[in-house]
Protein backbone atom coordinates (compact mmCIF):
# COMPACT_ATOMS: atom_id res chain seq x y z
CA UNK A 1 0.00 0.00 0.00
CA UNK A 2 0.91 3.46 -0.43
CA UNK A 3 0.38 6.26 2.31
CA UNK A 4 0.45 9.68 3.15
CA UNK A 5 0.76 11.19 6.81
CA UNK A 6 -0.04 15.00 6.32
CA UNK A 7 1.16 16.57 9.18
CA UNK A 8 4.69 16.04 10.72
CA UNK A 9 3.88 16.43 15.04
CA UNK A 10 4.48 13.81 17.07
CA UNK A 11 1.59 11.63 16.24
CA UNK A 12 1.92 12.19 12.47
CA UNK A 13 5.31 11.58 12.37
CA UNK A 14 4.78 8.14 14.75
CA UNK A 15 2.29 6.61 12.19
CA UNK A 16 4.17 7.33 9.75
CA UNK A 17 7.37 5.46 11.19
CA UNK A 18 4.91 2.40 12.27
CA UNK A 19 3.59 2.83 8.25
CA UNK A 20 6.64 2.28 6.99
CA UNK A 21 8.30 -0.20 9.56
CA UNK A 22 5.57 -2.55 8.59
CA UNK A 23 7.04 -2.11 4.80
CA UNK A 24 4.48 0.60 3.12
CA UNK A 25 5.25 3.31 0.76
CA UNK A 26 5.07 6.20 3.04
CA UNK A 27 5.45 9.89 2.65
CA UNK A 28 5.26 12.67 5.30
CA UNK A 29 3.68 16.02 4.68
CA UNK A 30 5.35 19.02 6.38
CA UNK A 31 3.70 22.54 5.57
CA UNK A 32 6.80 23.98 6.68
CA UNK A 33 9.79 23.33 3.95
CA UNK A 34 12.85 24.01 5.84
CA UNK A 35 11.63 21.41 8.24
CA UNK A 36 11.01 19.21 5.97
CA UNK A 37 14.46 19.67 4.44
CA UNK A 38 15.73 19.06 7.51
CA UNK A 39 13.68 16.48 8.27
CA UNK A 40 15.39 14.27 5.23
CA UNK A 41 18.91 15.64 6.06
CA UNK A 42 18.68 14.10 9.86
CA UNK A 43 16.81 11.08 8.86
CA UNK A 44 14.56 11.80 11.48
CA UNK A 45 12.13 15.00 13.55
CA UNK A 46 14.23 16.45 16.06
CA UNK A 47 11.78 19.12 16.61
CA UNK A 48 8.33 17.16 17.82
CA UNK A 49 9.83 13.88 18.03
CA UNK A 50 12.77 13.05 18.84
CA UNK A 51 15.20 10.16 19.21
CA UNK A 52 13.23 8.11 17.05
CA UNK A 53 14.93 7.50 13.82
CA UNK A 54 13.13 7.15 10.86
CA UNK A 55 13.44 3.80 8.61
CA UNK A 56 15.02 3.70 5.91
CA UNK A 57 12.49 5.01 2.79
CA UNK A 58 10.70 7.18 4.79
CA UNK A 59 10.90 10.82 3.48
CA UNK A 60 9.06 14.44 4.24
CA UNK A 61 7.88 16.86 1.73
CA UNK A 62 6.55 20.11 1.46
CA UNK A 63 4.63 19.25 -1.27
CA UNK A 64 1.21 18.48 -1.13
CA UNK A 65 -0.32 17.53 -4.55
CA UNK A 66 3.18 15.08 -4.25
CA UNK A 67 2.12 13.59 -0.76
CA UNK A 68 -1.48 12.59 -1.98
CA UNK A 69 -0.77 11.63 -5.49
CA UNK A 70 -1.16 7.81 -6.17
CA UNK A 71 -1.72 6.69 -2.92
CA UNK A 72 -4.06 4.45 -1.10
CA UNK A 73 -4.70 5.55 1.98
CA UNK A 74 -4.35 9.30 3.15
CA UNK A 75 -4.04 10.09 6.82
CA UNK A 76 -4.93 13.64 8.47
CA UNK A 77 -2.79 14.59 11.28
CA UNK A 78 -2.95 17.92 11.54
CA UNK A 79 -4.75 19.68 14.86
CA UNK A 80 -8.50 20.39 14.76
CA UNK A 81 -8.62 24.03 14.26
CA UNK A 82 -6.01 23.90 10.98
CA UNK A 83 -7.63 20.76 9.37
CA UNK A 84 -9.87 22.87 7.21
CA UNK A 85 -7.31 25.17 5.55
CA UNK A 86 -5.12 21.76 5.09
CA UNK A 87 -7.72 19.77 3.03
CA UNK A 88 -9.08 22.83 0.98
CA UNK A 89 -5.05 22.55 -0.46
CA UNK A 90 -5.86 18.91 -1.45
CA UNK A 91 -6.26 18.32 -5.48
CA UNK A 92 -9.30 15.81 -5.20
CA UNK A 93 -8.02 14.50 -8.79
CA UNK A 94 -4.53 14.19 -6.95
CA UNK A 95 -6.54 12.38 -4.31
CA UNK A 96 -7.72 9.77 -6.58
CA UNK A 97 -9.77 6.85 -4.65
CA UNK A 98 -7.65 6.54 -1.63
CA UNK A 99 -8.91 6.92 2.22
CA UNK A 100 -9.27 9.35 4.26
CA UNK A 101 -8.09 8.35 7.88
CA UNK A 102 -8.32 11.51 10.36
CA UNK A 103 -6.44 10.84 13.51
CA UNK A 104 -7.23 14.48 14.99
CA UNK A 105 -9.27 15.30 18.20
CA UNK A 106 -11.35 17.94 18.18
CA UNK A 107 -14.00 20.05 17.04
CA UNK A 108 -13.68 22.86 14.80
CA UNK A 109 -14.76 26.06 16.54
CA UNK A 110 -16.93 28.25 13.96
CA UNK A 111 -18.94 24.75 12.17
CA UNK A 112 -18.61 22.22 15.35
CA UNK A 113 -17.75 19.89 13.24
CA UNK A 114 -15.08 16.79 13.57
CA UNK A 115 -12.45 16.46 10.48
CA UNK A 116 -14.16 13.84 9.22
CA UNK A 117 -16.89 16.17 8.47
CA UNK A 118 -14.92 19.01 7.67
CA UNK A 119 -13.49 16.70 5.07
CA UNK A 120 -16.76 16.02 3.27
CA UNK A 121 -17.65 19.40 3.79
CA UNK A 122 -14.74 20.93 2.02
CA UNK A 123 -14.08 17.90 -0.86
CA UNK A 124 -17.92 17.52 -2.37
CA UNK A 125 -18.32 14.01 -3.83
CA UNK A 126 -15.79 12.12 -1.24
CA UNK A 127 -18.13 9.65 -0.43
CA UNK A 128 -18.61 8.66 3.00
CA UNK A 129 -17.26 4.84 2.53
CA UNK A 130 -13.77 6.90 1.84
CA UNK A 131 -13.73 8.25 5.06
CA UNK A 132 -11.85 7.25 8.31
CA UNK A 133 -10.79 7.71 11.83
CA UNK A 134 -8.39 6.35 14.16
CA UNK A 135 -8.57 6.91 17.79
CA UNK A 136 -7.76 5.47 21.21
CA UNK A 137 -5.10 5.95 23.91
CA UNK A 138 -1.97 6.13 22.08
CA UNK A 139 0.88 8.66 23.14
CA UNK A 140 3.41 8.78 20.05
CA UNK A 141 6.17 8.91 22.89
CA UNK A 142 4.93 5.12 23.34
CA UNK A 143 4.10 3.92 20.56
CA UNK A 144 7.04 4.57 18.41
CA UNK A 145 8.98 2.70 21.42
CA UNK A 146 6.61 -0.13 20.42
CA UNK A 147 5.23 -0.46 23.68
CA UNK A 148 1.66 -2.25 23.34
CA UNK A 149 -0.79 -0.09 22.12
CA UNK A 150 -4.95 -0.71 21.51
CA UNK A 151 -6.74 1.77 19.26
CA UNK A 152 -9.84 1.62 17.41
CA UNK A 153 -10.64 2.14 13.61
CA UNK A 154 -13.87 3.67 12.90
CA UNK A 155 -15.62 4.34 9.22
CA UNK A 156 -19.36 4.21 8.24
CA UNK A 157 -18.47 1.28 5.73
CA UNK A 158 -17.05 -1.58 7.79
CA UNK A 159 -14.98 -2.72 4.53
CA UNK A 160 -12.82 0.71 5.17
CA UNK A 161 -12.91 0.31 9.23
CA UNK A 162 -11.14 -3.00 8.39
CA UNK A 163 -9.01 -1.85 5.80
CA UNK A 164 -7.49 1.08 8.17
CA UNK A 165 -7.29 -1.42 10.82
CA UNK A 166 -5.31 -3.72 9.03
CA UNK A 167 -3.05 -1.28 7.60
CA UNK A 168 -2.13 0.08 11.03
CA UNK A 169 -2.17 -3.04 13.19
CA UNK A 170 1.68 -4.22 14.15
CA UNK A 171 2.04 -6.72 17.07
CA UNK A 172 3.01 -3.77 19.55
CA UNK A 173 -0.28 -1.88 17.92
CA UNK A 174 -3.26 -3.69 18.54
CA UNK A 175 -6.45 -1.97 15.99
CA UNK A 176 -10.38 -2.71 16.70
CA UNK A 177 -12.90 -1.55 14.38
CA UNK A 178 -16.47 0.08 14.84
CA UNK A 179 -19.01 1.80 12.56
CA UNK A 180 -19.73 4.32 15.09
CA UNK A 181 -17.59 7.14 13.71
CA UNK A 182 -19.63 10.03 14.82
CA UNK A 183 -19.03 8.76 18.49
CA UNK A 184 -15.25 7.82 18.37
CA UNK A 185 -14.07 11.69 17.40
CA UNK A 186 -16.48 12.83 19.83
CA UNK A 187 -14.99 10.93 22.41
CA UNK A 188 -11.33 11.46 21.17
CA UNK A 189 -12.73 15.69 21.28
CA UNK A 190 -14.25 16.07 24.22
CA UNK A 191 -11.60 13.83 26.58
CA UNK A 192 -9.40 16.71 26.23
CA UNK A 193 -11.56 19.28 28.07
CA UNK A 194 -12.10 17.22 31.00
CA UNK A 195 -8.48 16.17 30.71
CA UNK A 196 -7.48 19.97 30.78
CA UNK A 197 -9.57 19.68 34.08
CA UNK A 198 -7.61 17.47 35.71
CA UNK A 199 -4.73 19.03 35.05
CA UNK A 200 -5.85 21.84 37.24
CA UNK A 201 -6.86 19.72 39.56
CA UNK A 202 -3.25 18.47 39.28
CA UNK A 203 -2.17 22.01 39.49
CA UNK A 204 -4.15 23.10 42.61
CA UNK A 205 -2.53 20.10 44.30
CA UNK A 206 -6.12 19.36 45.14
CA UNK A 207 -5.60 15.07 44.93
CA UNK A 208 -6.65 12.20 44.47
CA UNK A 209 -9.80 12.11 45.16
CA UNK A 210 -11.01 16.00 43.35
CA UNK A 211 -9.28 14.33 40.07
CA UNK A 212 -11.34 10.63 40.28
CA UNK A 213 -14.74 12.81 40.84
CA UNK A 214 -13.65 15.18 37.95
CA UNK A 215 -12.89 12.00 35.71
CA UNK A 216 -15.58 9.90 36.40
CA UNK A 217 -18.22 12.85 36.43
CA UNK A 218 -16.55 13.91 33.23
CA UNK A 219 -17.01 10.60 31.57
CA UNK A 220 -20.65 10.99 32.49
CA UNK A 221 -20.65 14.34 31.10
CA UNK A 222 -18.99 13.47 27.20
CA UNK A 223 -21.23 10.28 27.37
CA UNK A 224 -24.62 12.75 27.76
CA UNK A 225 -23.62 15.26 25.40
CA UNK A 226 -22.36 12.50 22.79
CA UNK A 227 -25.06 10.10 22.74
CA UNK A 228 -27.56 13.89 22.50
CA UNK A 229 -25.94 14.44 19.15
CA UNK A 230 -26.24 11.38 17.89
CA UNK A 231 -23.54 8.91 19.08
CA UNK A 232 -23.43 5.73 21.07
CA UNK A 233 -23.41 4.66 24.55
CA UNK A 234 -21.09 1.97 24.44
CA UNK A 235 -18.81 3.84 22.79
CA UNK A 236 -17.99 6.36 25.18
CA UNK A 237 -17.11 3.15 27.44
CA UNK A 238 -14.49 1.71 24.70
CA UNK A 239 -10.85 2.85 23.71
CA UNK A 240 -11.44 6.27 22.06
CA UNK A 241 -13.64 6.85 25.26
CA UNK A 242 -12.77 5.71 28.73
CA UNK A 243 -9.22 3.87 27.45
CA UNK A 244 -8.51 7.35 25.72
CA UNK A 245 -9.85 9.77 28.63
CA UNK A 246 -7.97 7.71 31.29
CA UNK A 247 -4.54 7.92 29.67
CA UNK A 248 -5.31 11.94 28.73
CA UNK A 249 -5.91 12.72 32.33
CA UNK A 250 -3.21 10.43 34.03
CA UNK A 251 -0.01 10.78 31.84
CA UNK A 252 3.03 12.92 32.08
CA UNK A 253 2.65 12.71 28.15
CA UNK A 254 -0.60 14.55 28.02
CA UNK A 255 -0.51 17.95 26.06
CA UNK A 256 -4.11 18.68 27.50
CA UNK A 257 -3.85 17.37 31.53
CA UNK A 258 0.15 19.43 30.89
CA UNK A 259 -1.65 22.95 30.35
CA UNK A 260 -4.48 23.03 32.48
CA UNK A 261 -1.86 21.81 35.18
CA UNK A 262 -0.07 25.30 34.38
CA UNK A 263 -3.27 27.06 34.66
CA UNK A 264 -3.81 25.30 38.24
CA UNK A 265 -0.67 26.25 39.52
CA UNK A 266 -1.20 30.16 38.58
CA UNK A 267 0.14 30.42 35.12
CA UNK A 268 -2.17 32.34 32.53
CA UNK A 269 -3.75 30.38 29.12
CA UNK A 270 -1.19 32.56 26.88
CA UNK A 271 1.53 31.64 29.46
CA UNK A 272 0.38 28.03 29.31
CA UNK A 273 0.45 28.24 25.33
CA UNK A 274 3.58 29.69 24.87
CA UNK A 275 5.67 27.30 26.83
CA UNK A 276 4.50 24.30 24.67
CA UNK A 277 5.51 23.23 21.28
CA UNK A 278 2.44 21.12 20.65
CA UNK A 279 -1.03 22.02 20.41
CA UNK A 280 -3.24 21.13 23.28
CA UNK A 281 -7.01 20.39 21.50
CA UNK A 282 -8.96 20.72 24.57
CA UNK A 283 -8.30 24.48 24.95
CA UNK A 284 -9.97 25.10 22.00
CA UNK A 285 -12.21 21.98 21.43
CA UNK A 286 -14.05 23.77 25.18
CA UNK A 287 -15.30 26.13 23.29
CA UNK A 288 -17.14 23.87 20.49
CA UNK A 289 -17.99 21.58 23.52
CA UNK A 290 -19.97 24.48 25.52
CA UNK A 291 -21.98 25.65 22.16
CA UNK A 292 -22.80 22.11 21.62
CA UNK A 293 -23.95 21.51 24.84
CA UNK A 294 -25.76 24.56 24.70
CA UNK A 295 -27.23 23.45 21.38
CA UNK A 296 -28.44 19.97 22.03
CA UNK A 297 -29.86 20.86 25.54
CA UNK A 298 -27.23 18.63 27.43
CA UNK A 299 -25.95 20.15 31.13
CA UNK A 300 -21.97 20.43 30.57
CA UNK A 301 -20.94 21.38 34.25
CA UNK A 302 -17.61 20.65 34.15
CA UNK A 303 -16.68 21.30 30.93
CA UNK A 304 -18.12 24.78 31.55
CA UNK A 305 -16.16 25.07 34.43
CA UNK A 306 -12.73 24.75 32.05
CA UNK A 307 -13.63 27.14 29.61
CA UNK A 308 -14.60 29.61 32.30
CA UNK A 309 -11.43 28.99 33.51
CA UNK A 310 -9.76 29.22 30.40
CA UNK A 311 -11.33 31.98 28.77
CA UNK A 312 -13.10 34.30 31.39
CA UNK A 313 -10.37 34.48 33.47
CA UNK A 314 -12.46 32.92 36.46
CA UNK A 315 -10.25 31.28 39.48
CA UNK A 316 -10.03 27.82 38.91
CA UNK A 317 -10.30 27.09 42.57
CA UNK A 318 -13.53 29.03 42.96
CA UNK A 319 -14.41 27.34 39.41
CA UNK A 320 -13.93 23.73 41.53
CA UNK A 321 -16.00 24.80 44.52
CA UNK A 322 -18.42 26.12 42.45
CA UNK A 323 -18.68 22.29 41.06
CA UNK A 324 -19.06 21.11 44.79
CA UNK A 325 -21.72 23.10 45.71
CA UNK A 326 -24.08 22.38 43.28
CA UNK A 327 -27.49 21.57 43.87
CA UNK A 328 -27.97 18.23 44.74
CA UNK A 329 -28.06 15.30 42.17
CA UNK A 330 -28.43 11.71 41.60
CA UNK A 331 -26.04 9.68 39.65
Amino acid sequence: MRHAVIGAGAWGTTLAILLRQKGYDVVLWERDAKLANRINEEGCNEDYLPNAPFPGGLRATNDLDEAVSGKDMVTLAVPSQFARRVVERIDPSKLGDAALVSVAKGIENKTLMTVTQIARDVLEGLPPERIAALSGPSHAEEVVKKIPTAVVAASESKHTAEAVQRAFMTPAFRVYSTDDLLGVELGGAFKNVIAVGAGIIDGLGLGDNTKAAIMTRGVAEIARLGTAMGARQETFAGLSGIGDFFVTCTSRHSRNRRVGEMIGSGMTLAEAIESMKAVAEGVDTSRSAVELSERSGVETPITREVYRTLFEGKDPLKATQDLMTRTMKSE
